[in-house]
Formats: structure tokens, sequence, C-alpha cells
């Protein structure tokens, strides 16, 4: 299984990028894809998921100037960061998980160590 995250940077405020992840090598009938992210002294925090069934969740923090969304022919989980902030400084990581079929949206609670997770990548916006 890999799951590997890309295009992570240094930026300005204000500027934007976008993350990618590419994941292969495992089956799940139904996924979530999120984006996790773990800023300096702080406890990693769910940024956005995804599910197969083309649902969405954002953290509050980031409603409005984060997008994400899945080639499913690819299986590569995008990340669009605009508008960022300094506190959006952090390392950004990929998470896949089992999407139960009892759940309407993919919680945080749902991606756990069983599941697949990335390497990170690193953002870092200055002010």
């Amino acid at each position: 299984v890999q799951v590997v995250e890309s295009g992570g940077g240094s930026v300005q405020a204000g500027e934007s990028l976008r993350l990618s992840c590419a994941a292969s090598g495992y089956y799940y009938s139904r996924e979530c894809m999120g984006w996790f992210r773990q800023g300096p002294g702080k406890e990693r925090e769910g940024v956005a998921a995804i599910g197969s069934d083309g649902s969405t969740r954002y953290a509050d923090s980031v409603k409005g100037r984060f997008t994400i969304s899945k080639d499913s022919t690819t299986n590569t989980l995008y990340l669009q960061m605009n508008k960022l902030k300094p506190e959006d400084t952090a390392t950004y990581y990929c998470a896949v998980d089992y999407f139960p079929p009892n759940r309407d949206f993919c919680g945080w609670d749902i991606f756990t160590p069983i599941g697949y997770w990335g390497q990170g990548t690193q953002v870092t916006v200055s002010s």
C-alpha cells in the first residue's frame, strides 16, 4: 500500500497551494479519504474528508478557503488551499479508511491507525 502526499511548500499569507495524495495498493468497497494536519505543539486535527459517495466534510477553520476533491480514475486526492493563513502552518497528512454503510459522511473518527496514512507534507505560511 502506498499513500504519498505532495505539493507542500512555503508561501505568504493569502496565497494558495494545492496538495495531492496518490493512494494505491488497497481495496475498500466504500472509502473515506481525508486530510489531517498537525501544527507545531498541536494535536493532529481533521481538515477535510470525502467519501466514495461524494459527501464532504470540512473543519470550521478552513470552510470557504479549502476544497477537497478526488480523481477516482487515478485515486488521487487533492486539497486546494486558498487564502492561506499563518495558522495553517502544519504537516499535512493524507489518510484512507473504510466508510461504514451506517455513516452519512466521513467523520474524523472514521480514520484510525488501522487505515492507511501518508508520511506528510509540510506547509509553511508566513505573514
